[in-house]
């Protein structure tokens, strides 16, 4: 019974010791590299799941030996929320490397890219500014700039953590430059989805057993000698050609004209 004592403790007492012993065991839970990759290893197999369950509607893009494979290595840029789904969707046998925040809630994102054999970079590739990089950011470039010059893909998240969600950065935009390969805006989506409307990117879940499209869209060249005003016109071109992207995708698993 609910008053009865348990070892002559009374029942209130029993429920209060255990929220303080899973306060007690909950940080170092969370810390634990054994437990972030055993769910890290769920969420690879769920996006397998819809991979397998959701096949592609006619009207998307072939993304092995498809139209654009001529411009690899090239820079898959896509937008926070919309991309959960890119490990399970990237050909097989094809090196990538993907850029990831350095927050705590990203850790698990790379162990999941680990999970496909993906290699991840951490940092951040936003801001609205070349000269104004962090020292992270700014290493985490370094990295891709090679991985582009070792004939890696690579893929970022063009819009600032946290900022305006769907208005890219300036990071891809550099990298781009600085690397002179081709951003390809890019988008996948689903039929079968959860939109996650209080998140600041509203985060996309996309689940099991519908329909999915990928679009690549017109590569986006960022010439070596771009000054300040020619690379925000190719930071705008980036954010309408990856927008594009994702109403095209949407657009086909909806099935809406």
């Amino acid at each position: 019974m609910e008053h009865e004592a348990v070892k002559g403790q009374p029942a209130h007492t029993v429920r209060r010791g255990g929220k303080t012993l899973w306060r007690r065991i909950r940080e170092p839970l969370a810390q634990s590299r054994f437990v972030k990759s055993f769910i890290a290893g769920l969420f690879a197999n769920f996006v397998r799941l819809v991979r397998l369950t959701s096949p592609l509607v006619k009207g998307s893009t072939q993304v092995a030996g498809g139209a654009y494979a001529h411009l690899e290595p090239g820079i898959i840029a896509l937008w926070h929320g919309q991309h959960l789904l890119t490990p399970a969707y990237y050909p097989k046998g094809r090196k990538l490397v993907a850029m990831v925040s350095r927050s705590a809630d990203a850790e698990l994102n790379a162990l999941m890219l680990e999970k496909f054999g993906i290699e991840a970079v951490r940092g951040s590739g936003g801001r609205d500014s070349t000269r104004h990089l962090d020292k992270g950011g700014a290493k985490a470039l370094i990295a891709l700039k090679k991985s582009l010059a070792a004939d890696k893909n690579v893929a970022m998240i063009a819009d600032i953590p946290h900022g305006t969600p769907r208005d890219a950065g300036m990071g891809v935009v550099l990298l781009a430059r600085l690397s002179g390969r081709p951003i390809l805006p890019s988008a996948i989506a689903t039929s079968r989805r959860k939109v996650l409307e209080k998140s600041w990117d509203k985060t996309t879940i996309n689940l099991p057993f519908g329909r999915s499209a990928v679009i690549v869209g017109p590569p986006v060249f960022v010439p070596a000698d771009a000054d300040d005003a020619e690379m925000e016109r190719k930071r705008q071109e980036v954010t309408d050609a990856i927008n594009a992207a994702t109403a095209e995708a949407y657009r086909l698993v909806d099935g809406s004209k």
